[in-house]
């Protein structure tokens, strides 16, 4: 297997740079990062900082191995908000850029951390690659499951690595947990309940109205067809919205079915359904905020994910969670770093915790010291080969499943697809939704 000091040797040496539908023609390979000395700090540029990326810059900034130079995102309040920050930290100054292609132009960065909205996630990640940076990409890894499958051909096709952020695949606790479900502790496995319930309100009906001043429209849709602005879309609520946004589905379902289909060792289902809707409020809200997906396997197993959006009962104490159920008890992990297991009588049988928990109230930065784990993940690959606890092939498959479960949910019935590659059969509707439309000029390509 090569080095990852070979990689990097390849990459500046021989590797030419593709374009995204003809837009980085600037890319050469001085564009390409230079090799990692062992005492090097990993440079690291941060897109899209509103709130998710502005937790991961800060934290990144704050790890002794490596250093933010580039801060890049569309709305100049964010730019300014977390360069000024992470300057702090860090007591240098970075670089600004509102446009990420110009941004992945330069030559002074190592690796790149993605947190724009969905639709911008696996355009970015290919980009990104293609200009010789190694990737942290935030969850899920794309909008579309093609996207998905591009991203993975990218990854082997510029030799990058390429770590998605499902964090809870490098906490110390939840790993032994997962060891325990595959070790037989609980016996044979046949079941697993994922959830999330949050209490979140009314997003009204928005109104077209001027861009501020601050944002630049244009690139922050970028792949997406161009549709007006309205008031309601930026910068959270666009989550809601299909022609953005994944749904709860995939803003948090993609984590704890990740630990699911971990502990339950399945890649492909053979069908999948979906229920619900967008129930609580009558407002411009268009993925459900009620809903239960149903994933079924073929050596026998099932899952299930429950989101709501709009309603914050608990499911076994917890507002996130996943569930094992196997012959001899069940064992479950929540949003701490730990996990319990009971017999068939319900009675405790271990439970192991540490004190920090995962607060769903936070939207931008729930897990801080807990993300830690992950960040050393992904450093160690890049200085020393350590395999990715997250990479891209798995993180694809975890997404895949619950943007199956929205698949369903849109065409209004059960998928059946083939378990060996993924795929919907049969279904030409259904299979529409497999990748999306794209702006002209920004389309994708490996």
């Amino acid at each position: 297997m090569s080095t990852r000091r070979e990689f990097l040797k390849q990459a500046l040496t021989g590797t030419a740079a593709l374009s995204l539908g003809g837009l980085m023609p600037g890319l050469s390979n001085k564009s390409y990062g230079s090799v990692l000395g062992a005492n090097d700090k990993i440079r690291v540029g941060a897109i899209g900082v509103n709130s998710r990326g502005m937790a991961l810059a800060t934290n990144f900034a704050m790890q002794p191995g490596c250093e933010v130079v580039h801060i890049c995102d569309v709305d100049s309040r964010a730019l300014a908000k977390c360069a000024d920050a992470v300057e702090k930290i860090q007591n240098n100054k970075v670089r600004r850029d509102r446009d990420l292609r110009k941004m992945l132009e330069s030559p002074e960065m190592d690796l790149v951390l993605i947190a724009t909205p969905d639709h911008w996630h696996a355009p970015a990640a290919l980009m990104a690659m293609q200009a010789g940076k190694d990737v942290y990409l935030e969850k899920p890894c794309s909008y579309a499951p093609h996207e998905g499958e591009m991203l993975i051909q990218g990854a082997a096709k510029y030799r990058r690595l390429l770590q998605m952020g499902n964090q809870r695949r490098s906490w110390p606790n939840v790993i032994k947990g997962i060891e325990e479900v595959k070790k037989g502790t609980i016996g044979r496995v046949y079941f697993g309940k994922a959830w999330y319930c949050s209490n979140r309100g009314p997003i009204g009906t928005g109104k077209e109205v001027d861009v501020p001043e601050w944002l630049d429209w244009d690139i922050w849709q970028g792949p997406a067809t161009r549709v007006p602005f309205h008031d309601n879309y930026v910068h959270y609520n666009w989550h809601w919205f299909w022609h953005w946004g994944t749904g709860e589905a995939l803003n948090n379902g993609t984590h704890m079915v990740d630990i699911l289909r971990w502990g339950m060792e399945e890649d492909y289902p053979v069908s999948v359904n979906s229920v619900g809707g967008r129930f609580r409020y009558q407002d411009d809200w268009e993925t459900p905020d009620t809903q239960v997906i149903s994933m079924n396997f073929a050596d026998g197993k099932s899952m299930t994910w429950e989101g709501r959006s709009c309603n914050g009962r608990t499911v076994e104490g917890a507002e996130v969670g996943a569930m094992f159920y196997g012959e001899k008890g069940s064992l479950l992990i929540t949003g701490s770093n730990g996990y319990t297991i009971y017999d068939l009588k319900n009675n405790l049988v271990k439970e192991e915790m540490s004190g920090t928990t995962f607060d769903q109230n936070n939207l931008v930065n729930p897990t801080q010291s807990l993300d830690v784990y992950h960040i050393d993940n992904l450093c160690d690959a890049i200085r020393k080969s350590t395999p990715l606890n997250a990479d891209i092939v798995s993180g694809h498959k975890s997404t895949l499943l619950v943007q199956l479960g929205n698949i369903a949910q849109r065409v209004g019935r059960t998928l059946n697809i083939d378990p060996l590659s993924g795929h919907i059969r049969g279904d030409k509707q259904a299979q529409k939704l497999w990748s999306r439309e794209y702006e002209k000029g920004w389309e994708m390509k490996v």
